[in-house]
């Protein structure tokens, strides 16, 4: 469901991002306590976790035992989780509180090789059948598209092969895509203009962006997904995370507070509990210590 899309930003919070690469194992209390709070801000939705290989991801193996002591009760966000393939789908389907199945599709090739161990060819057969489980069990499908505003692997990488990937995958019925950069590379400039292009090219969709940053140069790429016309963005308390399975140091995600902190210089509405975030950021220092 697309919203009221004027001056609103809506803001997906993602400590499932933030945790997923981290050195140690975050206790299950201290997930459990940190995401709770999370749900307290008013976030659009909350990634909390990810159903794919304890050996791949050794710190989402507790994802399930998260999930069940969340309370979830009085909050308006709705809950994410991410899945590489079609037993992750088919546990998520089964769990009541999961509001949206997420698969973390690329447009590179060689990304799709190291963070799933799959061809294009078997993750567009995942997406199909994701996209069954999920109708099938009324839950909403989410599909990255990673690397999307560029490939550090020296793939072949344009605009064109990015929007007709986002164009395959509604024409499969997906409504709901967010396009990532991973290693932080996207320049303002190529973010503006293929961000511009989704939103002619796949009118009545939610499309998402989902920026990794340092802590210097996060600012214009923002500016020029909210100028293109984006309207939905994932970010993290704290700037934390990154794919542990790309091959390149971690960058971190947009940092949530540097994300409200621009809402408001701008006078944009963003609906979240300032006072909630602001115990929740402090609260990341006992996580990520």
């Amino acid at each position: 469901m697309l919203l009221n899309m004027a001056n609103r930003i809506y803001i997906t919070e993602t400590p499932r991002d933030a945790m997923q690469g981290w050195g140690k194992i975050i206790p299950v209390d201290l997930k459990v306590a940190y995401i709770n709070q999370l749900l307290k801000a008013g976030f659009l939705s909350v990634d909390v976790g990810s159903f794919v290989s304890p050996k791949a991801i050794p710190q989402m193996a507790d994802t399930l035992e998260v999930i069940s002591r969340l309370e979830t009760t009085g909050s308006s966000s709705e809950l994410m989780v991410i899945t590489g393939n079609k037993r992750g789908g088919l546990q998520a389907s089964l769990v009541d509180p999961i509001r949206f199945v997420a698969f973390p599709y690329s447009v590179s090739p060689t990304f799709l090789q190291k963070n799933l161990n799959a061809t294009p060819e078997q993750a567009w057969d995942t997406i199909r059948d994701l996209n069954s489980i999920c109708h099938n069990s009324g839950k909403l499908l989410q599909v990255y598209l990673a690397m999307a505003f560029g490939n550090p692997y020296k793939d072949r990488w344009n605009e064109d092969i990015v929007v007709k990937d986002a164009e395959s995958l509604v024409s499969m019925g997906v409504r709901h895509l967010a396009f990532s950069d991973i290693t932080g590379q996207a320049s303002a400039e190529v973010i503006y203009s293929l961000c511009s292009r989704l939103l002619m090219a796949l009118p009545g969709v939610r499309l998402s962006i989902h920026l990794h940053s340092s802590p210097g140069n996060w600012e214009p790429k923002v500016e020029a997904a909210w100028q293109a016309g984006f309207r939905y963005f994932e970010a993290a308390l704290g700037g934390f995370g990154g794919c542990p399975m790309s091959g390149y140091e971690l960058v971190g995600n947009l940092n949530t507070a540097n994300l409200v902190k621009w809402c408001t210089k701008k006078n944009i509405i963003h609906g979240l509990n300032e006072t909630v975030l602001g115990e929740a950021l402090t609260f990341t220092s006992r996580v990520f210590s």
